[in-house]
This record gives C-alpha cells, sequence and structure tokens, in this order.
C-alpha cells in the first residue's frame, strides 16, 4: 500500500509550491488506494506558530484535501526520538561531541583560509578519553567517509553524492538534546510507514543525511520524488508579486478549489494536451514518474483561463454558496438565476463576479463624468423619459426579453438607433459605460427600481 505524507513546518503561511507537493502526493496515495497522512514539524519552538498551523488546517479544509488518520505533531514524539538516539549511541553508531562553539568556528575559519569545504573534522569520532567539563555534548552520527550515497529518485533518477565530498558526521540531537531535522524526519517517516516521499527538490541535499539515518537504524528506504521548484516568468524563484503567497489569500481573491487544484497540478506534470481535470481525472491519471525534470512556470493568465472556466460550469446554486463569503447573498434573490447567468460569463473570479452582482443590485451614486459626456447630448433626456413613462404602463414585466420589447418600441416610436437609447440608460441604471446587457440588469432590479434609476439620472443631468 502506497503512504505518502505532507509534512509542513508551522513557521510561516503555507504557500504555492508546499500546497502542489502536497496536492501530488494525495494523488498518489488515492490513485493506489494507500493512505495521505499530515505530519506538522513543530520541533522548532522559537519560531513555531499556532497560527500558521491553523492557516496549514483550513487550506487543506477548503481544498478538500482530506488527510487520513489523526494529525501527527513532532512535539509530541520527543521520547521516541530519544529512543533511537540512546540506541544508535549503544551500537556505536552515533556518539557524543564536545567541540565547543569556539572550537568549531576556529575549525571552520581555518579550513576557509586553506580554501578546504567547511566540514567537522570526526574529533570525537572515536574518542575514549575523558571528556572536558563544562561542555554540553551535541550527538553526531557516524557517516560513512568514503564511496558514495546513490538516492533512487522517482523523478530524477539515480543521484550520486560522494561521502567524502559532501558529508561529515552531522548533528542528530543539539547540546539540549533537541532533535535535529534529517534525523527526526527519517524516524518518523519510517514509523509513520511513509513509502513514497514526494517533496520539493530543495530537499534534494537533505536526502542523503537522512540515509544514513535509515542505514544506521537498518531501515528500508522509501521512494523518494523530488519535484522542481516553480519558477517565475524570468525563470527565478516566486516571489509574493509572482503568487508565492498565503493559500487561503487565493480564496479571499477568489479563486476556486477546483480551478487552483487544476493550476497546481499542471504545473510540471501533464497528460497529453489536457488541460481541465476533475479531481477523479487527476487521480486516475497522475504519476510521479510523469513529472518534469525542469522547473514549471508560474502563469497568472492560465490560472484566470481556468478560473473562469470552473465559475462558467459551476451551477448558479454552488456559485451563490461561494459568493456569500464576498459579502453577497443571493440563495433567495427572485432573480438569482438571471443575475448569475449574465454575470457568470464576464467574471475570471468569485470577487469579480460579486462586484458585477453589486454594482448591478446597487442604485448608482454617483456617474461617471466620461460616460455622461458621452451620453447625454442632443435628445438624450428626451429618450430615456420616454423610456421611463412606457415603462410606466408596462405590467407582468419578468424576463429580459419583457424590457427589451420596451426598448425596441422607444427605438421604433422615436425612430432612432439603439445607441441613442442604450447609452443614457446604461449611465442611468449602473453609472457608467460597460457591464451586462441593459435588458438583464432591469430584469434583475425590476420595474420600480428601473423607473428611480431613470429618474434620478434626469434629475442629475437637467
Amino acid at each position: 500500500m502506497v503512504v505518502t505524507r505532507f509534512a509542513p513546518s508551522p513557521t510561516g503561511y503555507l504557500h504555492i509550491g508546499g500546497l502542489r507537493t502536497a496536492l501530488f502526493s494525495y494523488l498518489w496515495a488515492k490513485k493506489n488506494g494507500g493512505k495521505f497522512v499530515l505530519r506538522i514539524e513543530d520541533t522548532d519552538k522559537a519560531r513555531n506558530s499556532q497560527e500558521a498551523t491553523d492557516a496549514i488546517l483550513k487550506a487543506f479544509q477548503w481544498l478538500g484535501l482530506k488527510h487520513d488518520g489523526e494529525i501527527t505533531y513532532q512535539s509530541n514524539r520527543d521520547k521516541i526520538y530519544a529512543k533511537h538516539i540512546k540506541q544508535l549511541l549503544d551500537e556505536g553508531k552515533a556518539y557524543k561531541c564536545y567541540m565547543s562553539k569556539e572550537e568549531l568556528t576556529e575549525l571552520r575559519e581555518t579550513q576557509m583560509a586553506n580554501k578546504q569545504r567547511t566540514k567537522y573534522d570526526g574529533k570525537y569520532r572515536d574518542f575514549d578519553g575523558t571528556p572536558p567539563e563544562g561542555v554540553d555534548p551535541v550527538i553526531r552520527i557516524k557517516a560513512p567517509l568514503t564511496g558514495e550515497i546513490i538516492v533512487k529518485d522517482g523523478v530524477k533518477g539515480d543521484v550520486s553524492f560522494q561521502a567524502e565530498d559532501i558529508l561529515d558526521d552531522f548533528v542528530i540531537a543539539r547540546a539540549d538534546g533537541a532533535p535535529t531535522y534529517n534525523f527526526v524526519v527519517a524516524i518518523d517517516d519510517h514509523l509513520m510507514g511513509i513509502n513514497e516521499v514526494i517533496r520539493g527538490d530543495d530537499h534534494l541535499s537533505n536526502t542523503p543525511k537522512q540515509i544514513i539515518v535509515y542505514d544506521a537504524l537498518g531501515w528500508d528506504l522509501p521512494m523518494f520524488n523530488h519535484v522542481p521548484m516553480i519558477h517565475n516568468s524570468a525563470g527565478k524563484k516566486l516571489s509574493k508579486r509572482d503568487g508565492a503567497t498565503d493559500v487561503m489569500a487565493y480564496k479571499e481573491m477568489g479563486y476556486t478549489p477546483a480551478a487552483l487544484l487544476n493550476f497546481l497540478v499542471r504545473l510540471g506534470w501533464s497528460h497529453g494536451d489536457q488541460e481541465i481535470f476533475s479531481m477523479d481525472e487527476m487521480i486516475e491519471l497522475f504519476n510521479p514518474k510523469d513529472i518534469n525534470k525542469s522547473a514549471s512556470i508560474y502563469n497568472t493568465e492560465k490560472l484566470d483561463w481556468l478560473n473562469a472556466h470552473y465559475i462558467k460550469n459551476s451551477s448558479n446554486n454552488e456559485l451563490a454558496q461561494l459568493l456569500i463569503q464576498y459579502d453577497l447573498v443571493l440563495t433567495s434573490h427572485d432573480k438569482k438565476e438571471i443575475l448569475l447567468d449574465a454575470i457568470k460569463e464576464r467574471a475570471k473570479t468569485l470577487k469579480e463576479m460579486a462586484e458585477l452582482a453589486k454594482e448591478i443590485l446597487a442604485t448608482p451614486s454617483s456617474y461617471d463624468e466620461k460616460a455622461v459626456k458621452k451620453a447625454f447630448k442632443g435628445d438624450a433626456i428626451a429618450v430615456i423619459n420616454a423610456f421611463g413613462a412606457k415603462l410606466s404602463t408596462c405590467e407582468e414585466l419578468h424576463l429580459p426579453s419583457d424590457y427589451h420589447h420596451i426598448m425596441e418600441s422607444v427605438v421604433n416610436e422615436m425612430e432612432i438607433g439603439f445607441g441613442k437609447i442604450g447609452q443614457p440608460l446604461r449611465v442611468a441604471l449602473l453609472g457608467k459605460m460597460g457591464g451586462p446587457g441593459l435588458d438583464v440588469v432591469m430584469a434583475v432590479i425590476g420595474k420600480e427600481e428601473t423607473m428611480l434609476r431613470v429618474a434620478n439620472v434626469i434629475t442629475a443631468n437637467s
């Protein structure tokens, strides 16, 4: 059974790259009928944030990425780590190092002066003398001094690391007893049954150290899959301006979960030329072996296009529920269908939809000067006056077509072009040029509100 994990550190927001890693891990587990587990790596007590943890959980809930079983918190597992540190000490695979910070600094400065790679020199590797006083030791693991460590990677293929070039006896527990990252990751992945690790390739350099921990404890390795990073259009690391922001900010900006997940799955993975994927299709088709070996490019236009697609293809009941978060309550509005059908063809985001709807529903409090100057010339006042008068005599107005017939009759009776009534009426209804069809706007706001807006614009321009 495939068991994957997502293991964020709660020291900041969950960003888009982390979410993509979580999605890939989720898809691979579900495709294989396995488990996707969530582990919060909160051993850095000085930097941990409960707010960051809450934000991660909120993002998972919003996106519908359900983890299996209880959440694991590393901060609750100190006894487990201590047990395995003691095991390695007892077996002679780890040792206490009494090198002081001053000695270590001096060693590094000497190595740098000699243009050598800075590394611990193994002074206490086989030490059996009397420990120096006043120094709380760190615990170091005995790393191989020669040979190579090969990472078998499902994305990159075999990646070889030369032991003498990159490794020293790295610290697995600090002087205060706190275990270090590469040690606890290996311990937790094994004990939690993680057999497929999918993570960003910024972790690739950590993998040889984790393999050393696995080997020292006699454990089988998981399959590693290191995913290339997401870059901006200039081929550089994402900044907040590019999209490397809190995942929940995408909700605030008006993106749907389906669009964001669809967007992310295509950042570095593909299936032919297909662009639109349902969650079921993602689960059926995803395989980490198909992940690109090169970095993917973040493209806001693609995200907007996908979001517009999902908005257009959502039911109006779904949209009405989603729009509540933008202070727009349409669930019981009698013209909900007409309104949403009109604006969902025009909006790229839910936030934009809400703004378009509010522009229609709210009586204009002012009028765009350029629009007024363009629309109110010649007999414009007389035209919309005639429209208002005819509208007042009509009953049973429900559909956009009902209002369109009134506009047509005024155009025919006054022998004018449609623009002669359309422009001033648009300013009257919306306070500006642009927007949905006028007949739709009037059908949504109704006869009385339409007459009020016509009267208001006449008063303002007389």
